[in-house]
């Protein structure tokens, strides 16, 4: 086979059709924890954080609530992968041997989200968030009605492996994936390249600007105790007795429990069994269903 632009334009459609169904066979849990933004500058800041409205009765005159401006930002990063092909193997047409590797360029680009989403959350404990404070952490400052501040956790405290339960139901989340450019697949495939002249190749890679951050850590509860009943209810506890600083219920309702391989038969057990064993006795699991289950290794 001569290479020429016909069979360039076919490779390519052929390598597109390939990555697109690896980014399609991808499994992928980021859009449950994580909300996307789409960023128009090198970095976004995101003022609004802190603030989650909530109704009161209209007595007098409205009660503005301004953005108050934390000053947290988000600075886009930029990823890639890329690989090489050979110009003899398009010559003697065995660019067969290349379909599981554009499929598997494919799925890092759809998984890849979750590795920045789910290591961000495993640094929570020692990363700040928009009040200065680790995303995991005993002491947040919540306003009072008075003008006070009171110190909120959301870290349940331990030394073991940490796991994760977070309010997913609204439209803003406990993460932030933030989106400047797509994963989108490239090349280099032209004959007058200098690459190509001098390798003898064909590149094709995947660039993206994206980046992992913080959102509301009110919707996010942490812990390093074990996953039991007694430390599972402890946690939806703290979360459902958030206030808002006027003093407000804020109503937060924890459906999502994110753990790693390692925690993955106690959470089973936890939000999936009938019975739970306590003092050697089976009793009825009143916690059984309250919770999806994430498993992720990307908890690192």
């Amino acid at each position: 086979m001569n290479v020429g632009s016909p069979q360039i334009q076919a490779l390519q459609t052929a390598f597109n059709a390939v990555f697109q169904k690896g980014i399609n066979a991808a499994p992928s849990h980021w859009t449950s924890v994580a909300m996307k933004v789409v960023s128009s500058n090198a970095s976004e800041t995101y003022g609004w954080l802190g603030q989650l409205p909530s109704m009161r009765e209209w007595i007098g005159d409205r009660v503005i609530k301004n953005l108050v401006l934390h000053g947290y930002s988000v600075k886009n990063r930029k990823f890639e992968t890329t690989i090489a092909v050979q110009r003899t193997d398009i010559e003697d047409d065995t660019i067969g041997i290349y379909t599981p590797l554009f499929q598997e360029l494919g799925l890092t680009a759809a998984t890849h989200p979750d590795e920045l989403i789910f290591g961000l959350m495993a640094a929570g404990f020692t990363t700040p968030c928009y009040d200065g404070q680790y995303f995991f952490d005993t002491d947040h400052p919540v306003g009072r009605p008075d003008g006070s501040n009171l110190s909120v956790s959301n870290f349940g405290g331990g030394t073991g492996t940490g796991w994760y339960l977070l309010d997913t139901s609204r439209p803003i989340k406990p993460m932030i994936f933030q989106e400047r450019m797509p994963y989108a697949l490239q090349r280099v495939n032209n004959d007058q390249n200098e690459r190509v002249f001098l390798k003898d190749e064909f590149l094709f890679g995947v660039r993206a600007r994206v980046n992992a951050g913080f959102g509301l850590w009110q919707l996010a509860y942490a812990s390093k105790q074990p996953l039991d009943a007694t430390n599972y209810a402890a946690a939806r506890a703290a979360m459902a007795s958030l206030t808002s600083d006027e003093g407000r219920p804020l109503g937060v309702r924890p459906d999502t429990l994110v753990v790693p391989p390692a925690l993955e038969q106690q959470a089973l057990q936890l939000i999936q069994n009938e019975l739970l064993i306590n003092a050697g006795v089976a009793v009825s699991n009143e916690w059984k269903g309250t919770a999806k289950l994430i498993v992720t290794p990307l908890l690192i």
